[in-house]
């Protein structure tokens, strides 16, 4: 997908803030029975073709408003995802801007993951 300057830009600037991890650490993780909560930050209708197994889902524009709600305590360790990577990007920036400590975006997203032959849950 090309995305706009501005966008990219944006990205580019947030991804300096937030840590990242890549999609074999979190298949490593998950294979091992030691991932932490993993968010499916897409849109409903992405979510709902198939997503990555053991995820839940709040979607990027919920995200903010229902977090402190979902995980009160922002000492939980959450991993973020997103179609490519530059969404779970702006959420991670803006969940570590609400106080979460340990938060991470996944690199690559979904579509790093179904590239890489890794199992997607169809609802």
């Amino acid at each position: 997908m090309q995305h706009n300057l501005g966008f990219v830009t944006l990205c580019q600037t947030a991804a300096k803030q937030v840590k990242e991890i890549s999609i074999a650490q979190v298949k490593t993780l998950m294979d091992n029975s030691k991932l932490p909560l993993f968010i499916d930050v897409r849109e409903d209708n992405e979510w709902q073709v198939d997503h990555l197994p053991f995820a839940i889902h709040v979607g990027r524009g919920i995200l903010e408003r229902d977090i402190e709600t979902l995980v009160p305590n922002k000492q939980t360790p959450i991993i973020l995802y997103c179609g490519g990577g530059y969404r779970s990007i702006l959420a991670t920036e803006s969940l570590q801007k609400m106080g979460y400590s340990q938060v991470i975006s996944m690199r690559g997203g979904y579509r790093g993951w179904k590239e890489a032959g890794y199992p997607l849950i169809t609802e």
